[in-house]
């Protein structure tokens, strides 16, 4: 074996990368001066892609395998510079790992309340965060678009241009979804995927783009959720005159199984209170919650009116006489005056009846007083 043949092979570079970081995005391979030899092994990964910069320029991007860097399996480094090939003829350039796997459990939340109007409630303030998954598609434009010369570039140099466009595109997203704040729980799956898909198509310019996007929480100011739990306790209360009703039979049924004085007392007080409360003013239910609203109490309900007394006209012997009150003809049949066989008749009876086929007349006859003493 020529001496020159045995030195070639000793100093052929072996080019390969691997991460154990997580976060890490680009790699550059360092070598003195740059200097990479003809006939090189590079090793490309899954999950990786090597991008070849020569002075300055964008040379190759090489997917996943083991390549030999020569002149036949580098057509575009080939016109670039003239090849020389020997031991002495290594070419100075640059070689960048970059991670084409997927970046998981990114976090995104909006920094300021998104502004939109609500169908139900009108213009509201909102706030959503979630978590998000990056990936790069393009590991040339992304290497000329973002990393520049950068031999490390982690995740966390380009998150927070990443979480503004979120951002961004989610408050638009949102604010024209047309969907009511209390149904947006339902929809929060559809909302992500539409989100994700106008991010990415953002992201394409850079060279990214953004498979799956999570909103994970829509929550709205502390006031505003106040007001809908307020306004969720009254709808299970039901109706508020029937609820205070009742709450106040229930205070006072507790005050009065109290023995002392003290109970006693205080129960009376509860109930003139509440009797009091109940009839000064009612609570009306808004959009907002329950808001104490003066309101005049109800008008008494007249009582019914008495029932009409019927009055009797009596026949015997083919004459009529009366009429008489059912008082009057109570004490007739004491007297003798009127036999459970005496036809009589009053307004809007069918005909004459004998007394006893009255209803409201044979009590007349059956109510006898008790035997006298001694007898």
């Amino acid at each position: 074996m020529p001496i020159f043949d045995f030195l070639s092979g000793q100093f052929i570079d072996v080019i390969h990368w691997t991460d154990d970081t997580r976060d890490t995005m680009v790699w550059r391979f360092e070598r003195d001066n740059h200097e990479i030899k003809y006939g090189a092994k590079l090793t490309v990964r899954e999950g990786q892609a090597a991008v070849f910069v020569h002075e300055g320029q964008l040379a190759d991007v090489f997917t996943p395998g083991l390549y030999m860097l020569e002149t036949n399996n580098m057509p575009v480094m080939t016109s670039l510079q003239h090849w020389d090939h020997g031991f002495k003829s290594p070419f100075k350039s640059e070689i960048y790992f970059v991670s084409t796997n997927r970046f998981t459990d990114l976090k995104w939340g909006t920094k300021n309340p998104i502004m939109l109007r609500d169908p139900e409630f009108g213009p509201i303030r909102l706030r959503a965060y979630g978590t998000y998954t990056i990936k790069v598609t393009d590991p040339g434009r992304f290497l000329t678009e973002i990393v520049g010369t950068d031999g490390e570039f982690t995740m966390d140099e380009i998150s927070y241009q990443i979480r503004n466009i979120i951002v961004q595109e989610a408050s638009r997203v949102l604010a024209s979804s047309g969907i009511p704040v209390l149904d947006m729980a339902a929809n929060t799956a559809d909302l992500g995927k539409l989100v994700a898909a106008q991010v990415s198509q953002v992201l394409a310019v850079y060279g990214l783009s953004m498979p799956e996007m999570y909103i994970e929480n829509i929550s709205l100011p502390s006031a505003v959720e106040a007001a809908l739990d307020k306004r969720s306790s009254m709808g299970i209360a039901g109706d508020l005159n029937t609820f205070t009703q009742y709450s106040a039979a229930e205070a006072m049924t507790s005050a009065a199984q109290n023995t002392g004085g003290a109970g006693a007392g205080m129960g009376a007080g509860i109930g003139a209170g509440l009797g009091m409360a109940m009839g000064a003013q009612t609570m009306r239910q808004g959009p907002w919650g329950a808001a104490p609203v003066q309101q005049t109490a109800p008008a008494p309900v007249a009582p019914p009116p008495p029932p009409v007394e019927h009055v009797w006209h009596i026949a015997e012997n083919g004459e009529t006489s009366g009429p008489f009150s059912k008082a009057r003809l109570g004490r007739m049949a004491t007297e003798g005056g009127l036999a459970r066989d005496t036809y009589v008749w009053t307004a809007g009876q069918d005909g004459w009846k004998r007394a006893e086929d009255v209803a409201e007349l044979a009590q007349l006859f059956t109510v006898m007083p008790p035997p006298p003493p001694g007898a």
